[in-house]
Protein backbone atom coordinates (compact mmCIF):
# COMPACT_ATOMS: atom_id res chain seq x y z
CA UNK A 1 0.00 0.00 0.00
CA UNK A 2 2.86 2.31 0.89
CA UNK A 3 4.63 1.43 -2.39
CA UNK A 4 1.56 2.44 -4.42
CA UNK A 5 1.43 5.76 -2.56
CA UNK A 6 5.10 6.41 -3.34
CA UNK A 7 4.58 5.56 -7.03
CA UNK A 8 1.63 7.94 -7.20
CA UNK A 9 3.65 10.76 -5.65
CA UNK A 10 6.54 10.14 -8.06
CA UNK A 11 4.31 10.25 -11.14
CA UNK A 12 2.55 13.35 -9.84
CA UNK A 13 5.90 15.08 -9.54
CA UNK A 14 6.87 13.91 -13.04
CA UNK A 15 3.65 15.33 -14.50
CA UNK A 16 4.20 18.64 -12.73
CA UNK A 17 7.81 18.70 -13.96
CA UNK A 18 6.72 17.98 -17.53
CA UNK A 19 4.14 20.78 -17.34
CA UNK A 20 6.74 23.22 -16.02
CA UNK A 21 9.15 22.26 -18.82
CA UNK A 22 6.47 22.91 -21.46
CA UNK A 23 5.59 26.27 -19.92
CA UNK A 24 9.28 27.09 -19.65
CA UNK A 25 9.87 26.49 -23.35
CA UNK A 26 6.71 28.44 -24.23
CA UNK A 27 7.60 31.53 -22.22
CA UNK A 28 11.21 31.31 -23.34
CA UNK A 29 10.20 31.39 -27.01
CA UNK A 30 7.62 34.16 -26.53
CA UNK A 31 10.02 36.15 -24.34
CA UNK A 32 12.81 35.94 -26.92
CA UNK A 33 10.52 37.04 -29.75
CA UNK A 34 9.08 39.95 -27.76
CA UNK A 35 12.48 41.04 -26.42
CA UNK A 36 14.16 41.08 -29.82
CA UNK A 37 11.17 41.88 -32.01
CA UNK A 38 9.35 44.66 -30.20
CA UNK A 39 12.02 47.44 -30.42
CA UNK A 40 12.39 47.33 -34.26
CA UNK A 41 8.63 46.87 -34.86
CA UNK A 42 7.29 50.20 -36.11
CA UNK A 43 4.14 51.39 -37.83
CA UNK A 44 6.18 52.22 -40.94
CA UNK A 45 7.46 48.67 -41.09
CA UNK A 46 3.92 47.27 -40.98
CA UNK A 47 2.37 49.68 -43.49
CA UNK A 48 5.05 50.07 -46.16
CA UNK A 49 6.54 47.90 -48.90
CA UNK A 50 10.24 46.98 -48.99
CA UNK A 51 12.42 49.69 -50.45
CA UNK A 52 15.33 49.20 -52.78
CA UNK A 53 17.76 48.59 -49.94
CA UNK A 54 15.37 47.07 -47.40
CA UNK A 55 17.35 43.83 -47.17
CA UNK A 56 20.52 45.87 -46.70
CA UNK A 57 19.17 47.62 -43.63
CA UNK A 58 17.56 50.64 -45.29
CA UNK A 59 13.99 51.94 -45.05
CA UNK A 60 10.97 49.88 -45.98
CA UNK A 61 8.50 47.41 -44.51
CA UNK A 62 6.91 44.00 -44.75
CA UNK A 63 3.44 44.92 -45.97
CA UNK A 64 3.97 42.64 -48.96
CA UNK A 65 4.54 39.64 -46.66
CA UNK A 66 1.56 40.50 -44.45
CA UNK A 67 -0.78 40.87 -47.42
CA UNK A 68 0.55 37.71 -49.09
CA UNK A 69 0.11 35.62 -45.94
CA UNK A 70 -3.45 36.85 -45.41
CA UNK A 71 -4.39 36.26 -49.06
CA UNK A 72 -3.00 32.73 -49.08
CA UNK A 73 -4.51 31.81 -45.71
CA UNK A 74 -7.96 33.25 -46.46
CA UNK A 75 -8.11 31.62 -49.88
CA UNK A 76 -6.92 28.22 -48.68
CA UNK A 77 -9.21 28.31 -45.63
CA UNK A 78 -12.33 28.99 -47.70
CA UNK A 79 -11.37 26.36 -50.27
CA UNK A 80 -10.51 23.86 -47.55
CA UNK A 81 -13.87 24.36 -45.82
CA UNK A 82 -15.76 23.91 -49.10
CA UNK A 83 -14.02 20.57 -49.62
CA UNK A 84 -13.89 19.30 -46.04
CA UNK A 85 -17.43 19.91 -44.75
CA UNK A 86 -19.13 17.73 -47.41
CA UNK A 87 -16.61 14.94 -46.73
CA UNK A 88 -17.36 15.04 -42.99
CA UNK A 89 -21.11 14.96 -43.65
CA UNK A 90 -20.73 12.05 -46.07
CA UNK A 91 -18.73 10.02 -43.56
CA UNK A 92 -21.05 10.66 -40.61
CA UNK A 93 -24.49 10.94 -42.24
CA UNK A 94 -24.51 8.98 -45.47
CA UNK A 95 -22.17 6.14 -44.49
CA UNK A 96 -22.81 3.60 -41.77
CA UNK A 97 -20.69 3.70 -38.65
CA UNK A 98 -19.07 0.33 -39.44
CA UNK A 99 -18.51 1.20 -43.11
CA UNK A 100 -15.12 0.15 -44.48
CA UNK A 101 -15.10 3.19 -46.75
CA UNK A 102 -15.45 5.48 -43.73
CA UNK A 103 -12.63 3.63 -41.97
CA UNK A 104 -10.32 3.87 -45.00
CA UNK A 105 -11.19 7.56 -45.44
CA UNK A 106 -10.27 8.36 -41.85
CA UNK A 107 -7.08 6.30 -42.11
CA UNK A 108 -6.08 8.12 -45.30
CA UNK A 109 -6.53 11.54 -43.77
CA UNK A 110 -4.66 10.44 -40.64
CA UNK A 111 -1.69 9.60 -42.87
CA UNK A 112 -2.00 12.86 -44.80
CA UNK A 113 -2.19 14.75 -41.49
CA UNK A 114 1.32 13.63 -40.58
CA UNK A 115 3.03 14.37 -43.89
CA UNK A 116 5.50 17.31 -43.61
CA UNK A 117 4.60 20.49 -45.46
CA UNK A 118 7.77 20.32 -47.54
CA UNK A 119 6.49 17.10 -49.10
CA UNK A 120 3.27 18.87 -50.12
CA UNK A 121 5.37 21.70 -51.52
CA UNK A 122 7.60 19.34 -53.51
CA UNK A 123 4.54 17.50 -54.86
CA UNK A 124 2.83 20.73 -55.91
CA UNK A 125 6.08 22.02 -57.43
CA UNK A 126 6.37 18.86 -59.53
CA UNK A 127 2.81 19.30 -60.79
CA UNK A 128 3.48 22.96 -61.56
CA UNK A 129 6.58 22.07 -63.59
CA UNK A 130 4.61 19.42 -65.48
CA UNK A 131 1.96 21.96 -66.51
CA UNK A 132 4.46 24.76 -67.05
CA UNK A 133 3.14 26.94 -64.22
CA UNK A 134 5.17 29.58 -62.39
CA UNK A 135 5.23 30.35 -58.70
CA UNK A 136 2.11 32.34 -57.88
CA UNK A 137 -0.53 33.21 -55.33
CA UNK A 138 -2.72 30.46 -56.78
CA UNK A 139 0.06 27.89 -56.29
CA UNK A 140 0.43 28.94 -52.65
CA UNK A 141 -3.32 28.68 -52.06
CA UNK A 142 -3.48 25.22 -53.62
CA UNK A 143 -0.57 23.73 -51.66
CA UNK A 144 -1.77 25.21 -48.35
CA UNK A 145 -5.28 23.89 -49.08
CA UNK A 146 -3.84 20.40 -49.54
CA UNK A 147 -1.93 20.87 -46.29
CA UNK A 148 -4.91 21.89 -44.14
CA UNK A 149 -7.66 19.67 -45.57
CA UNK A 150 -6.61 16.69 -43.35
CA UNK A 151 -6.66 19.01 -40.32
CA UNK A 152 -10.14 20.24 -41.20
CA UNK A 153 -11.59 16.81 -41.84
CA UNK A 154 -10.12 14.93 -38.88
CA UNK A 155 -10.87 17.74 -36.39
CA UNK A 156 -14.50 18.13 -37.51
CA UNK A 157 -14.92 14.37 -37.85
CA UNK A 158 -13.94 13.79 -34.23
CA UNK A 159 -16.61 16.27 -33.11
CA UNK A 160 -19.22 14.75 -35.43
CA UNK A 161 -18.46 11.24 -34.12
CA UNK A 162 -19.03 12.41 -30.56
CA UNK A 163 -22.62 13.42 -31.32
CA UNK A 164 -25.27 11.10 -29.98
CA UNK A 165 -26.80 8.78 -32.54
CA UNK A 166 -30.15 9.58 -30.93
CA UNK A 167 -29.90 12.98 -32.58
CA UNK A 168 -29.77 11.36 -36.03
CA UNK A 169 -32.61 8.97 -35.15
CA UNK A 170 -34.72 11.85 -33.84
CA UNK A 171 -34.35 13.86 -37.04
CA UNK A 172 -35.12 10.83 -39.20
CA UNK A 173 -38.18 9.99 -37.07
CA UNK A 174 -39.52 13.48 -37.77
CA UNK A 175 -39.34 12.80 -41.48
CA UNK A 176 -36.18 14.79 -42.16
CA UNK A 177 -34.10 13.97 -45.21
CA UNK A 178 -30.38 13.33 -44.98
CA UNK A 179 -29.71 16.83 -46.28
CA UNK A 180 -31.91 18.33 -43.55
CA UNK A 181 -30.17 16.11 -41.00
CA UNK A 182 -26.84 17.45 -42.22
CA UNK A 183 -28.05 20.99 -41.45
CA UNK A 184 -28.83 19.93 -37.87
CA UNK A 185 -25.38 18.37 -37.53
CA UNK A 186 -23.80 21.51 -38.95
CA UNK A 187 -25.17 23.52 -36.02
CA UNK A 188 -23.92 20.94 -33.54
CA UNK A 189 -20.39 20.73 -34.92
CA UNK A 190 -20.02 24.51 -35.34
CA UNK A 191 -17.53 24.70 -32.42
CA UNK A 192 -15.52 21.93 -34.07
CA UNK A 193 -15.50 23.84 -37.35
CA UNK A 194 -14.18 26.94 -35.58
CA UNK A 195 -11.51 24.91 -33.78
CA UNK A 196 -10.47 23.18 -37.00
CA UNK A 197 -10.31 26.53 -38.76
CA UNK A 198 -8.04 27.95 -36.05
CA UNK A 199 -5.73 24.93 -36.18
CA UNK A 200 -5.60 25.15 -39.95
CA UNK A 201 -4.92 28.89 -40.00
CA UNK A 202 -2.17 28.46 -37.42
CA UNK A 203 -0.47 25.84 -39.54
CA UNK A 204 -1.13 27.62 -42.83
CA UNK A 205 0.13 31.05 -41.85
CA UNK A 206 3.29 29.61 -40.31
CA UNK A 207 4.27 27.36 -43.21
CA UNK A 208 7.42 28.27 -45.08
CA UNK A 209 8.50 25.12 -46.92
CA UNK A 210 5.36 24.64 -49.02
CA UNK A 211 4.96 28.25 -50.16
CA UNK A 212 8.67 28.56 -50.90
CA UNK A 213 8.21 26.13 -53.80
CA UNK A 214 4.82 27.35 -55.00
CA UNK A 215 4.13 30.98 -54.05
CA UNK A 216 7.63 32.36 -54.51
CA UNK A 217 8.51 35.76 -53.10
CA UNK A 218 8.06 39.35 -54.22
CA UNK A 219 8.41 42.86 -52.86
CA UNK A 220 4.96 43.78 -54.19
CA UNK A 221 1.40 42.88 -53.21
CA UNK A 222 -0.09 40.46 -55.76
CA UNK A 223 -3.05 41.81 -57.70
CA UNK A 224 -3.94 38.54 -59.44
CA UNK A 225 -3.73 34.81 -58.79
CA UNK A 226 -0.95 34.44 -61.34
CA UNK A 227 1.51 36.73 -59.58
CA UNK A 228 4.01 35.54 -56.92
CA UNK A 229 3.25 36.32 -53.29
CA UNK A 230 5.47 36.93 -50.27
CA UNK A 231 4.68 35.47 -46.84
CA UNK A 232 5.71 36.31 -43.30
CA UNK A 233 7.52 33.00 -42.61
CA UNK A 234 9.67 33.44 -45.73
CA UNK A 235 10.29 37.07 -44.80
CA UNK A 236 11.57 35.91 -41.42
CA UNK A 237 13.67 33.19 -43.07
CA UNK A 238 15.33 35.50 -45.61
CA UNK A 239 16.01 38.32 -43.14
CA UNK A 240 17.28 36.08 -40.36
CA UNK A 241 20.01 34.77 -42.67
CA UNK A 242 21.33 38.26 -43.39
CA UNK A 243 24.76 39.29 -42.06
CA UNK A 244 23.40 42.80 -41.33
CA UNK A 245 22.21 43.22 -37.68
CA UNK A 246 19.38 45.65 -38.60
CA UNK A 247 17.90 43.14 -41.01
CA UNK A 248 18.05 40.32 -38.46
CA UNK A 249 16.25 42.54 -35.95
CA UNK A 250 13.47 43.05 -38.49
CA UNK A 251 13.19 39.28 -38.78
CA UNK A 252 12.30 39.08 -35.08
CA UNK A 253 9.82 41.93 -35.58
CA UNK A 254 8.15 39.97 -38.38
CA UNK A 255 8.09 36.87 -36.17
CA UNK A 256 6.46 38.90 -33.38
CA UNK A 257 3.84 40.21 -35.79
CA UNK A 258 3.13 36.67 -36.99
CA UNK A 259 2.71 35.54 -33.38
CA UNK A 260 0.33 38.40 -32.63
CA UNK A 261 -1.82 37.53 -35.67
CA UNK A 262 -2.13 33.90 -34.55
CA UNK A 263 -2.85 34.99 -30.96
CA UNK A 264 -5.58 37.38 -32.11
CA UNK A 265 -7.20 34.69 -34.23
CA UNK A 266 -7.03 32.22 -31.33
CA UNK A 267 -8.71 34.61 -28.88
CA UNK A 268 -11.37 35.52 -31.42
CA UNK A 269 -11.96 31.86 -32.14
CA UNK A 270 -12.40 31.09 -28.44
CA UNK A 271 -15.08 33.76 -28.20
CA UNK A 272 -16.87 32.45 -31.29
CA UNK A 273 -16.62 28.86 -30.02
CA UNK A 274 -18.16 29.75 -26.67
CA UNK A 275 -21.03 31.44 -28.49
CA UNK A 276 -21.73 28.38 -30.63
CA UNK A 277 -21.30 25.89 -27.77
CA UNK A 278 -24.50 27.04 -26.06
CA UNK A 279 -26.45 25.84 -29.12
CA UNK A 280 -25.22 22.26 -28.80
CA UNK A 281 -27.55 19.55 -27.61
CA UNK A 282 -26.12 18.04 -24.45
Amino acid sequence: MKLKFIEERIFNYLMVLATLIVFGFFFSIIGTIVHKGFPPLTWEMVTSLPGGGFYLGKDGGILNAIAGSLLIVSGSTMLGLLISIPVVFYINVYLKKESKLAYLTRLTFDVLFGIPSIVYGAFAFTIMIFFGLKTSLLGGIIVITLLIIPIFIRSMDEVAKSLSKDLLHATYSLGATKLETAKVILLQIAPGIVTATLLSIGRAIGDAAGVMFTAGFTDNIPTSLGQPAATLPLSVFFQLGSPIPEVRERAYAAALLLTLIVLTLSIGGRLITSRFTKNRIK
